[in-house]
């Protein structure tokens, strides 16, 4: 006899997604932790895995912006090198993954160039109001200079050189400044290039996505794997010194074959760096653990998502995703590739990513100023959001306020707890000694923080070693240190 409906097991969708792999590779091991039913808050955190190792949020909420700046001035009064960035929205297209606030820029040469430029006024001056209302930001040595986007390639040549002559006349770049340039590879032409080395861009970076044209048409991608190949080469042979790209996986459509030719691809040309990033479809504000602007991507809408699927276009599951990031970090490790932080691989001998350095290595963690559209700053003991709105972000500046949209404070125990998590994602040993100095009279074995760590060494995401005064991350740890710190070390700034 059939059993009655309500006696039918309900399946479970993240488990079925989890176990659901391609049988042309191994099961990794994330997949058999995720598994576990002991580990069943971390296969929730990474059904949809919002972006958790970027943004790291306060635990007083209503904070004032102005105590933040006040905050910041004081720690820029006696501190080392930090991050600087600016940040310009302007694209000219939309991929359908993104949901940062970027705004598309398209129309005759004219009127792009017309957008642009208002783009690059807003952004300097804001970065003067900044620099009013935060004293100490024009002495506080950079160590990185990052211009971000969106797609700042984009911006005409005179507006690019507009920008970067004004950071270097106004903050304190040094001979050990290092200044990086992000943009999409068919905005990145050998007359911008050559532009960027002359004025002193060391490093450039590109959002490739995938060498897959399958893939790249289906995510919105505006540009083919030879283009991104072109890149590399142009950016290689102008002389930079780091040539950056990024790779995603999880796309619609992107196969396990698509992965391991991407990989292949990336040994052949020979980029300095790859930071390769899981498809993110939670909304980044859900957690605070990233910026989202005001509209959703495209693939966060069911309804789209669902015409895609009627189509025949396919998902990958998530155990193939993690097959997916096994293919990518697994080859590159196996070619002498360091990964430092998370997700971030430099090949051999180009050592860690510098900004991110500056920002979460254990014995830095300085502050990060971001300068425009929905820019996140932070010190040690508070953190801002700029306006994600571009409209609002706009009447701010014109107004003559620094746009923070909002502010977020730290407890003294959640500094502690923040420089832990934060140092973690570095994927390198967590040292006592180091703590200490930070934290007088505090100790990465207080007895909340053992009671945490036991827990994952008996998982085995972790070793600790009380003796020596370390905190490891195994390698499935490593994998998923960012449901790690989101789920299960966020007591203290909770």
């Amino acid at each position: 006899m059939r059993a009655p409906t309500s006696a039918v097991p309900t399946p479970d969708p993240a488990l079925a997604s989890l176990l659901a792999v391609d049988p042309s590779a191994p099961v990794p091991a994330a997949v058999e932790a995720l598994a576990a039913p002991d580990n069943r808050h971390l296969l929730e955190y990474v059904r949809e895995d919002p972006f958790g190792a970027h943004v790291f949020p306060g635990n007083i909420e209503g904070y004032d912006p102005e105590r933040f700046l006040d905050d910041l001035d004081e720690q820029l009064r006696t501190t080392p090198p930090i991050h600087l960035w600016a940040y310009i929205p302007t694209c000219s297209y939309r991929c359908r993954f993104c949901q940062y606030p970027v705004v598309v820029v398209k129309g005759p040469e004219e009127t792009v160039a017309r957008r642009a430029a208002q783009w690059v006024d807003w952004n300097i001056r804001e970065a003067r109001l900044w620099l009013r209302r935060v004293p100490h930001l024009a002495s506080a040595p950079v160590g990185e200079f990052n211009v971000f986007g969106g797609t700042p390639s984009l911006l005409p040549a005179g507006e690019i050189r507009r920008l970067l002559d004004f950071y270097r006349e106004h903050f304190a770049f040094g001979p050990d400044t290092t200044v990086r340039f992000e943009g999409d590879p068919t905005t990145f032409t050998a007359e911008k290039l050559e532009l960027l080395a002359e004025l002193g861009c060391t490093k450039v970076s590109s959002g490739v996505q995938s060498f897959d044209d399958h893939v790249l048409r289906l995510s919105g991608r505006e540009h083919t794997a030879a283009d991104c190949r072109e890149f590399v080469r142009r950016a290689k042979a102008t002389g930079f010194e780091w040539v950056s790209i990024d790779l995603m996986y999880g796309l619609l459509d992107q196969t396990l074959d698509s992965v391991r030719r991407d990989l292949e691809t990336v040994l052949e040309v020979e980029p300095t760096a790859v930071v390769c990033t899981k498809l993110h479809l939670r909304d980044y504000s859900d957690t605070r653990t990233g910026v989202s602007g005001v509209r959703p991507a495209a693939w966060q809408l069911p309804d789209y998502r669902a015409r895609l699927e009627s189509r025949g276009h396919r998902w990958p599951t998530l155990g193939e995703q993690y097959q997916m990031r096994e293919v990518l970090t697994g080859g590159l490790r196996d070619a002498g590739w360091t990964e430092h932080p998370t997700m971030y691989f430099a090949r051999p001998g180009a050592g860690p990513e510098k900004w991110k350095a500056i920002m979460a290595d254990q014995n830095q963690q300085q502050p990060e100023v971001a300068i425009g559209l929905g820019g996140s700053s932070s010190c040690r003991r508070s953190e801002g959001m700029t306006n994600v709105d571009w409209q609002r972000y706009g009447a701010a500046v014109d107004a003559g306020r620094v746009p923070l949209g909002s502010a977020t404070g730290f407890t003294e125990q959640a500094q502690e707890t923040r420089a832990v998590n934060m140092a973690l994602t570095t994927l390198q040993p967590l040292r006592e000694e180091v703590h200490r100095r930070r934290f007088p009279g505090g100790s990465l074995f207080s007895p909340r923080r053992r009671a945490g760590f036991d827990s994952l060494r008996r998982r085995g995401l972790l070793e600790m070693d009380e003796q020596a005064g370390t905190v490891t991350l195994t390698p499935v740890g490593e994998t998923l240190v960012e449901a790690i710190i989101n789920t299960e070390l966020v007591a203290d700034v909770s």
